[in-house]
């Protein structure tokens, strides 16, 4: 299906705490779901590894608390891993573990190679900033300096999402929710990024708003062939976008295959329970 891997995922730990001598050594844990009943550490990412290939869609869903979140938070350096390793395919950054570049590295990274669209638009956007400016920012941030061109720039991505003219130089603290998961998205695409994250992007938005949100999401990719990780509570946002899905429960990941496979064909009794919870 795929040649090669644009993201490689290896062995990836994210705790919460120091860890005592119940839970430190990974063979010998008792844990109660992730969270060690004697000092209280959440071992929020266990050992993770996956690969996301070029111009496909990862789906990663699981239940809240499961880690899928903080997961995203680490891929893209909002959270710093306790261990494990990170490859993107890019000749600048070729075979270089990106969790242990500097800051500054990681800027370019978030900056060139990288989008994220959060569940609260909150996180991605500046409120208080014009559609227009938010973009301009993130162009900024990637180098750009000619005003005309960021501009124009700017308002062809705000139209890709259906943002009218007339509201392109408003806040999107006036806008409704799916208006402003909209603008996060063309601000996430507008360094032209290989990779994009989303994170819950449909959560707290009406069934149509989310349906209107999804098609976007399904067409930028299918005109774009950016390769996307997406993270969902909801099997259905993961049945319409995903090619291949990670099930993760308590940290970990518990089953992974196709979508199609793993909606019909389940292994895992907790992945058994998010299917039939589907039907």
């Amino acid at each position: 299906m795929h040649e090669e891997s644009i993201l490689r995922v290896r062995n990836l730990h994210k705790q919460f705490g120091q860890g005592c001598q119940h839970c430190k050594q990974a063979e010998s844990r008792k844990l109660e779901k992730n969270y060690c009943p004697y000092c209280g550490t959440v071992y929020a990412c266990q050992d993770i590894s996956f690969d996301l290939f070029s111009g496909e869609i990862l789906g990663i869903v699981g239940e809240s608390g499961s880690g899928k979140s903080t997961l995203m938070q680490c891929l893209y350096f909002d959270a710093d891993v306790a261990s494990g390793e990170a490859y993107i395919k890019d000749p600048e950054l070729d075979g270089q573990n990106v969790f242990e570049l500097s800051s500054q590295k990681k800027r370019y990274i978030r900056n060139h190679k990288y989008g994220m669209v959060y569940q609260n638009p909150v996180h991605g956007l500046k409120m208080n900033f014009s559609s227009v400016g938010n973009i301009a920012e993130k162009l900024i941030a990637a180098g750009n300096r000619n005003v005309s061109e960021m501009e124009a720039t700017s308002k062809s991505l705000l139209e890709s999402v259906h943002i009218s003219h007339f509201r392109m130089k408003e806040e999107p603290r006036n806008f409704s929710g799916g208006m402003q998961q909209r603008v996060q998205i063309a601000k996430a695409l507008s360094n032209n990024p290989p990779v994009l994250f989303l994170d819950e992007v449909t959560t707290g938005l009406d069934l149509s708003v989310q349906a209107n949100v999804l098609d976007l999401i399904k067409k930028i990719q299918r005109e774009l062939g950016i390769s996307m990780i997406v993270v969902s509570h909801d099997l259905a946002v993961i049945r319409m976008l995903a090619d291949r899905t990670v099930v993760m429960l308590n940290g970990a990941i518990i089953e992974e295959g196709l979508t199609d496979q793993i909606l019909e064909d389940p292994q895992h009794a907790y992945t058994q329970q998010l299917v039939y919870s589907l039907l």
